[in-house]
This record gives structure tokens, sequence and C-alpha cells, in this order.
């Protein structure tokens, strides 16, 4: 592996998310420059989203990057980074770091410690780490998954406007907001449909909730439900890698979901009803962070199996 504390080493690091992609410039640990870019889409092939972000950050770089270590919403257990690495060529990048956000989600919030994090932006994913395996939890999209999440919140917001429109649930200050949004109420969801970036537009009323949860019941509720399915998710985790029996369990929550104060303190509340002693850690770190901790991973962690590796001489994968 490239040497991340090579004084004449420089590590990009890259989060890839639904809304918006963040790069980061690294030497010896000391962040030397930062740029943001539009996010991914998921729906598409993500190597070529991913080698373009890199080449557009790359406009930022003082000096030569040797290292790229990225963490992407959407990706595979299988993706292969030595594709990526071929992707680009030219750049002067020698290693590339590949994994799922989820990992690097982690890896920023409690390092290489055992536990469980969760991280719910746009989309919600859980990872759990036990002493020799790991478990993902959910992070299976906005169609099928990512429960608690941004967009899950904000398609819940959504649907209880509508429901208040019809006359089917109670009068919510939602319904105004989302008014406001649309020429015709009752053509918002064909507006939506057609959107290219409708995820990230729909998790956007997931701000709208966090505000009137305070003051809106149906606000609350919604961001109470959201809580609820983040914790189900933290103890499925905890359970399937063996760290549930364990009386103080270390837990970590990241992403802007939890700038939502209702359900930040229900998400706690509701672990520490089943664990008392649990350690619960909250903003110690973010993506980019754990993007740059992939690079110092322990060799005998069971978080290795989850980052993809290539190097420009030979390509192994771990």
């Amino acid at each position: 592996m490239v040497d991340p504390g090579d004084s004449e080493g420089t590590v990009l690091c890259l989060d890839a998310g639904q809304t918006i992609t963040r790069t980061q410039f690294r030497r010896n640990g000391t962040v030397i420059g930062e740029s943001e870019h539009a996010g991914v889409l998921t729906d598409r092939p993500l190597l070529p989203q991913l080698a373009t972000a890199v080449r557009s950050g790359l406009h930022a770089a003082d000096g030569t990057v040797d290292v790229a270590a990225i963490g992407v919403s959407g990706l595979v257990d299988n993706a292969d980074a030595s594709e990526l690495l071929d992707m680009l060529a030219g750049t002067g990048i020698r290693e590339v770091l590949l994994a799922h956000d989820s990992t690097t989600s982690y890896l920023g919030a409690i390092g290489d410690e055992l536990g469980a994090v969760v991280a719910a932006g746009t989309g919600s994913v859980t990872l759990a780490v036990g002493a020799t395996r790991t478990a993902r939890v959910d992070g299976w999209g906005y169609l099928i998954g990512d429960a608690g999440s941004g967009f899950w919140i904000g398609r819940a917001a959504l649907d209880r406007a509508m429901q208040a429109h019809d006359g089917r649930g109670a009068p919510t200050a939602l319904t105004a907001v989302v008014r406001r949004d649309f020429d015709d109420l009752e053509e918002a969801y064909l507006e939506l449909q057609a959107d290219e970036l409708k995820v990230s537009r729909i998790a956007g009323y997931a701000q709208t909730v966090a505000e009137l949860a305070a003051t809106d019941m149906v606000c609350r509720r919604i961001s109470e439900e959201a809580a609820d399915l983040l914790a189900h998710a933290v103890f499925a985790g905890l359970r399937r890698v063996g760290q549930a029996e364990r009386e103080d369990p270390m837990v970590g929550a990241v992403g802007n979901a939890f700038r939502n104060t209702v359900l930040r303190d229900r998400f706690e509340q509701v672990l520490r009803d089943q664990l008392p002693k649990l350690r619960f850690v909250e903003g110690r770190g973010n993506g980019l962070d754990g993007c740059y901790r992939m690079t110092l991973v322990a060799p005998d962690s069971a978080l290795r199996q989850r980052i993809n590796r290539a190097t420009a001489s030979e390509r192994p994968q771990y």
C-alpha cells in the first residue's frame, strides 16, 4: 500500500452521496484543500461518475495525488477498484481504496472500534462490526429500503401533506409548505416522477420536518417513526456481529437526519431503553474522515474485508 503518511504523497478523499459529493486533500493527515460537486445517481453506473468526480477534484490539487480513498452511496460489495484505477490513467494516482459509504461513515464516526454506526442522510445504512465479521443493515435504496433516511422522511412528509389535502389525514403545516413548491398540488406527483433529481428533491423535505417537529404533531410523528426505524437497524446489526450481548456497545450516528433534534433524542432514548450503558458517539468525524482512515485500517480488522483496493503495480483486493 502507498504510505499515506509519506511527506511527498497526498491522499484524495472523496465522499460521494446522493445529494452532494465532497472532495478533500490530506497530506500527513492534515487537510490541505476541499471542494464540492454534484451527488451521484445510484440508478446509473457509479464508477464512471466517480472517475469524473475524481478528475474534477484534481483540478484543485496542490501537487501530485498518490492515493484516492473513496466512499460512495449505492456501491455493490464486489465493485472493482482496478476498473476505477484504469479510468484514472494519466492522473498520477497509483492506488484506489473503494468502499460503500457505510464503511467510511463507520470509520469516520468511531474508527476501528467494535460496535455499530448508522448513517442517515439522503439514504440510510447501518454497519455493525464485531471481532471477526461485519453486517450491513439496509442501505437498499429509496425504492425498497433506506428506512428512516432523509428520503424516507421527505416522502412521508409529502404523503401526510396529501392526506391532509384529501381529508384523509390530520391537518399539518406541511401542506402549505408543499403547496408553495408546486403550481398545482394535485399534479405534484407528476412533476416529481419526471424529475431526474427527485430523490434529493424529496429528501429536501426532511429539513422542513425537522424545523416543524417541535410544533407540528404530524412532523413529530414522522421524526419519531424515523428514529424507531434507525434504532431497529442498529439492534439488528449488533445482534448479527455478536455485540448485542455487551452491556456497553459503542454506537455512532452520522448524517443530516440527526440534525432533527426530535429524531436524534428519540433515537438515543430507544437505544438506551434496551442498552442503558450504551456508549453513544455523535459528531466525532464524518465520511471524509472515514475515507482517510481507510488508509490506516489495521490488517486484522474485520473492516478490511469491506475495502476494495487496487494499485498501479499489482491489483489485489481485500
